[in-house]
C-alpha cells in the first residue's frame, strides 16, 4: 500500500503482505526524471521476538540502492523488530553506504496507537536514519516526502562516484504488477465502498 500510494497517488488497503511485487516507473525528482524500481520485499518471516530473513529477502537488500524500513505506531512488536532489521541490512550492506528511511505508518490511529511518535524519532536518531511518520491511508505528501529524499540521496550518490552496472543476476526479476488489474482493484474498492454508503 505505501509503495501504489507512492507512486499512483491511490490508497488500496487490500494487499497480500510481503508478496515481493516490483514496480517499475519514471519519476522526476528536482527537475531530473528518473527510472526507479521499488520492490515490496518477500519473505520476512517474525518467530517471537526475532526475525529470519530468507535467501530470497537477502538478495532483495542487497540488489537495493536505498531501503525503506517500516513499522506500524499500532504493533509495539514491529517497532521493537525494527533495530533488528536495520542491523540485519547493515551487515548486508557494510560501510553505511546506502541510504535508509523508517517510517512510522498508521498515524491517522491514535486511538490504538502503541508506539509514541518520539520513540520512533528517537531509534532513528540512535541508527542515523531519517525519520517520517505517515498515514498512507490519509496522507500522500508525507510518503512521497520520504520516498523523495531516498531518491534524492541515491542520485547524489550515483553522480558522485562510478556507477556500478546492475547485476541482473543477482536477483531474479520478480512480475510486476499489471497497472490495469491495479486499477481495476481500485474501482472495485471505491464501488464497495459506494454500495456500503447506500446500503445504509
Amino acid at each position: 500500500a505505501l509503495v501504489v500510494r507512492f507512486l499512483t497517488r491511490r490508497f488500496i488497503g487490500d494487499y497480500e503482505r510481503n508478496a515481493g511485487n516490483l514496480y517499475s516507473r519514471h519519476i522526476q525528482i528536482d527537475g531530473e526524471m528518473l527510472a526507479i524500481q521499488v520492490q515490496d520485499t518477500p519473505g520476512v518471516q517474525i518467530h517471537e521476538h526475532s526475525l529470519h530473513c530468507n535467501e530470497q529477502l537477502n538478495r532483495c537488500i542487497r540488489w537495493a540502492d536505498a531501503l525503506v524500513i517500516v513499522f506500524s505506531i499500532t504493533d509495539y512488536k514491529s517497532y521493537e523488530l525494527l533495530s533488528h532489521l536495520y542491523h540485519h541490512v547493515r551487515q548486508l550492506h557494510p560501510g553505511n553506504a546506502v541510504p535508509v528511511v523508517i517510517v512510522a505508518n498508521k498515524a491517522d490511529l491514535l486511538h490504538i496507537k502503541e508506539v509514541e511518535p518520539q520513540h520512533g524519532l528517537q531509534l532513528a536518531n540512535m541508527l542515523g536514519c531519517t525519520f517520517y511518520e505517515v498515514s498512507v491511508s490519509e496522507n500522500y505528501n508525507d510518503v512521497f516526502n520520504a520516498f523523495h529524499l531516498l531518491c534524492k540521496e541515491v542520485s547524489k550518490q550515483q553522480t558522485t562516484s562510478t556507477p556500478e552496472r546492475r547485476r541482473t543476476s543477482l536477483i531474479p526479476r520478480p512480475k510486476s504488477p499489471n497497472m490495469q488489474d491495479l486499477k481495476r482493484r481500485f474501482k472495485q474498492a471505491l464501488s464497495a465502498k459506494v454500495r456500503t454508503v447506500t446500503s445504509v
